[in-house]
């Protein structure tokens, strides 16, 4: 539950109720939708009926996706086949042909709210022997059969005030969870989503302090929230977001906003917004394609298969093959697109090179540490950081010099802040790669007469 929903090429159905030891079975999501539905209505109602059905089926089972309602619990699967919990779906059964026909039509559409993101959480009974506060699967075709279009039927149960998505995307589904913590110092769209979480909890439980500004920068705020979140559902109070935490988070989010429920709050666009492009390809110009040429001139320089581009911020001909290169080492599709995976082994590949340059100022520009760098925080990377600026403050007397303290306090900023001013860098008063390699350049260029950065000459290659 990281963006707008996707139609999953696939789902994991648990053949018994949550807890029972049956097994798992994973179909294709249209074949899944065929099932259930071949299961919970008769493939002799009106067309309309049918119609209206199929939209529910697909939008019950998405918003069960979307939440991660079982895997945010631990749960190895998506939905079950228990008709207590969730829809019917009979392992192997026969598929009416007519269903089949309407499925491959409507399989990539579903109902929302208007103004919010998520799946609707469609509740639905049969209307005879249970009734609900959703819709009647038997009274779908009284109303059919009274003239009721599908979108109508669907008003009539869950309200004028919703909407059909057509067409949504299909592609192979990914937990929101990355694979690795967030800690202080990251940046990401985990991140921002992480801080947007964070708060809306914070309403329900207000001994978790706010954080003023949910702009995808791991700070001090969000440590502290964070923190606070672990010691009220007896985690680990580490600050640090592994696995179990952010399943906690999301199933709380996904609890208090009543997101699998009939009367969700709703998720709007601007809580799933992101902060960051996580896609880069060819012809792309931006800040984020920086940072990723920065990654590679650093790889680049290590591992001799991967050749090191320029930062120019311009996704050309050369950072494609050199996003190409990289991901034939690592085993990675060689589309020369940067998509989620090429970027997790990106930070991989670039994090243990940094474990294995040694941290040393003096005669020494050092690789940024893969942690951002902003106010209220203390490190020796700060430290370093404070060195360079008060050096380049010598030429540039409108950077501030700053003492070498390691604590990022408003002095330091302030010198990020007219650095970046100076240099054509947003002036965010954060320090990333971008910031970090214009800053080191700099204070090479002044210190030495020379690029004397560790990417330029590292002394040794992986091959």
């Amino acid at each position: 539950m990281t963006g707008e929903p996707i139609i999953p090429e696939m789902i994991t159905v648990h053949l018994g109720t949550p807890q029972s030891g049956a097994d798992n079975v994973t179909v294709s999501f249209p074949d899944y939708v065929k099932n259930v539905a071949s299961s919970e209505i008769y493939p002799t109602w009106p067309e309309n009926s049918l119609r209206a059905n199929i939209y529910v089926i697909v939008t019950f089972a998405l918003n069960r996706i979307y939440t991660e309602w079982y895997r945010s619990k631990g749960y190895d699967f998506d939905i079950t086949s228990s008709t207590q919990y969730d829809q019917k779906f009979i392992y192997g059964r026969e598929i009416f042909e007519n269903i089949s026909v309407l499925v491959d039509e409507l399989f990539n559409d579903y109902i929302r709210r208007q103004g919010t993101v998520e799946p609707l959480f469609a509740a639905f009974c049969n209307g005879t022997t249970v009734t609900c506060n959703g819709l009647s699967q038997w009274g779908t075709v009284d109303l059919a059969n009274q003239g009721m279009t599908p979108f109508e039927i669907l008003q009539y149960y869950y309200g004028d005030d919703i909407e059909i998505v057509e067409n949504a995307p299909v592609m192979q589904n990914q937990p929101s969870y990355m694979g690795q913590p967030l800690r202080l110092g990251d940046a990401s769209n985990e991140v921002k989503t992480l801080q947007v979480r964070l708060n809306r909890i914070s309403r329900n439980y207000p001994a978790i302090p706010k954080i003023p500004s949910a702009d995808g920068y791991f700070g001090l705020y969000t440590e502290e929230a964070v923190k606070e979140f672990q010691r009220i559902f007896n985690l680990d109070p580490t600050g640090v977001v592994d696995k179990s935490t952010w399943y906690k988070i999301e199933y709380i989010f996904t609890s208090v906003k009543r997101l699998s429920e009939l009367n969700s709050e709703g998720l709007r666009l601007e809580e799933v917004a992101k902060q960051f492009t996580e896609v880069l390809s060819m012809g792309m110009q931006s800040n984020e394609v920086k940072n990723l040429q920065y990654f590679l001139a650093v790889i680049g320089a290590y591992y001799e298969q991967v050749p090191p581009v320029p930062i120019t911020g311009y996704f050309g001909e050369q950072t494609e093959n050199s996003v190409k290169a990289f991901q034939r080492v690592y085993g990675l599709p060689e589309t020369g697109i940067v998509n989620r995976q090429t970027w997790e082994d990106i930070y991989r590949a670039y994090d243990g090179i940094v474990q294995s340059v040694p941290v040393t100022a003096g005669n020494d520009v050092i690789l940024y540490q893969g942690r951002i760098l902003q106010e209220g925080m203390t490190s020796d990377s700060i430290r370093i950081l404070q060195e360079y600026l008060t050096f380049i403050h010598e030429t540039y007397p409108d950077i501030p010099a700053v003492n070498n303290t390691g604590y990022f306090g408003p002095v330091t900023r302030s010198a990020v802040i007219a650095f970046q001013n100076r240099f054509g860098i947003q002036p965010t008063g954060v320090v990333g790669a971008v910031t970090w390699n214009e800053i080191a350049g700099v204070y090479s260029d002044l210190r030495y007469g020379y690029d004397k950065r560790p990417y330029q000459n590292p002394g040794y290659t992986i091959s």
